[in-house]
């Protein structure tokens, strides 16, 4: 199968519009990360998804919708949501319903709930209303792979498997949507993204939890509620480890591990922060952003993982991030990119 990867134009949209109401494939950009894209409503469709992407088919996806007047057909609505959808959608923002009978159980991965949101990307608004369909979208990369903020990043990965990807520049959040449980009780956080807890509580004026697996992995049997729940995720080839601690610590124990992996011949780097690339500079350092900016650090960090399979990295070591408002994201992916190997300094 040949990829076409063109920029975001009204005949783009229209092919993609026919792709995906024929049944096919298309990756699209979104403010968060670029989606690959199915027909929600179309079982078929969803499970070719899987097959791209290599992903386990107890993985659920989210369905992408550009209008709430789609909601009923695809979902029970609570009264809880609509303060949310007024204040984040569209935007980085996805809410768990409990799911109607016209949702495969394929996009589900046989729970009762369903994922839902509407990006605010221009582009992927714009496909959205022109398929006039509910698109069930994971991350557009290879399963475990670090999801892509490139339209190179998906070619990367999928050329061959799809017949087209929507280039619409990089993607301005750099991590996966927030997941918001509402079907369970207390609101819980699911998977942390771009809208932080913070953000939530002063809208629903009440305590959201957040779920026990967003620092750590699932245990054996653990269902994962959500997208982006397992085990390793977002990982590069190389192994990684993370190192906490006080700064100084810190600083002197990446040094020691980088020269031990230099004495036995691994081809080795650390992430660190903007303020630290000088005192590393001997370390092969790479740039994640400024520790007082998570959301630098965001915007950065699945294109920093990928440039390190680039170089032929075989071990990493990474500065970490406080585990409050974005960088709860941040954390939550880098600890599932080093599958929870961390070192205290």
């Amino acid at each position: 199968m040949k990829t076409l990867l063109l920029p975001s134009s009204e005949e783009s949209l229209s092919l993609a519009a026919d792709l995906l109401r024929a049944g096919e494939l298309v990756a699209f950009p979104t403010e968060t990360v670029y989606g690959l894209g199915a027909d929600a409503l179309n079982a078929k469709a969803v499970l070719s998804i899987f097959a791209a992407k290599g992903r386990p088919a107890d993985n659920p996806l989210i369905v992408h919708i550009h209008d709430r007047a789609q909601l009923p057909d695809l979902c029970t609505v609570p009264e809880a949501a609509i303060p949310l959808m007024d204040a984040f959608w569209p935007g980085p923002l996805t809410i768990l319903f409990n799911r109607k009978p016209a949702v495969p159980s394929e996009v589900t991965a046989g729970l009762p709930t369903v994922a839902v949101r509407m990006p605010s990307h221009p582009v992927a608004a714009a496909m959205l209303k022109a398929c006039g369909l509910p698109i069930a979208a994971p991350s557009a990369n290879s399963s475990g792979r670090p999801s892509p903020t490139l339209a190179a990043h998906v070619l990367e990965d999928l050329q061959g498997k799809i017949p087209l990807i929507l280039d619409g520049g990089p993607c301005e959040v750099g991590v996966e949507s927030t997941v918001l449980d509402l079907c369970h009780g207390v609101p819980t956080i699911l998977r942390p993204g771009g809208v932080t807890k913070e953000m939530l509580e002063s809208v629903l004026h009440t305590e959201v939890a957040l779920a026990g697996s967003i620092l750590r992995p699932l245990k054996p049997d653990e269902k994962a509620l959500s997208p982006g729940m397992r085990y390793k995720h977002y990982a590069p080839k190389a192994a990684v480890t993370l190192v906490e601690g006080e700064e100084e610590a810190v600083l002197a124990r990446l040094q020691d591990l980088y020269r031990r992996e230099a004495e036995a011949g691994r081809k080795s780097c650390v992430l660190c922060f903007s303020e630290h690339m000088d005192q590393l500079r001997d370390c092969r350092p790479h740039d994640i952003g400024s520790k007082d900016h998570a959301e630098e650090i965001a915007h950065r960090l699945f294109d920093t993982l990928r440039r390190l399979d680039e170089e032929g990295m075989e071990t990493v070591f990474s500065e970490v991030v406080p585990p409050e408002g974005v960088g709860l994201a941040v954390m939550n992916r880098l600890g599932r990119a080093a599958a929870f190997r961390t070192i205290k300094a």
